[in-house]
């Protein structure tokens, strides 16, 4: 897992945790947007985005990538 942090305003740390075959986790307080620019409603703290394009609930992870074969090296 890597993980990227970044200082935002207020000392409130925005981290983005990328997960090996799986989502990518959203920790802090960062905005989401759809593709028209419309707000994308967070009711966690914490957030999993889909990485794989699987997912029946888009944007969020819903574990579809359990269900895939794993990436060749």
């Amino acid at each position: 897992m890597n993980s990227v942090s970044e200082n935002v305003p207020g000392d409130r740390a925005v981290t983005i945790t990328v997960c090996q075959d799986g989502p990518l986790l959203v920790r802090g307080p960062v905005s989401l947007f759809d593709a028209e620019g419309r707000p994308i409603v967070r009711e966690r703290a914490t957030v999993a985005l889909c990485r794989c394009g699987g997912t029946a609930i888009a944007p969020w992870c819903d574990s579809t990538h359990k269900k895939r074969k794993p990436r060749q090296s």
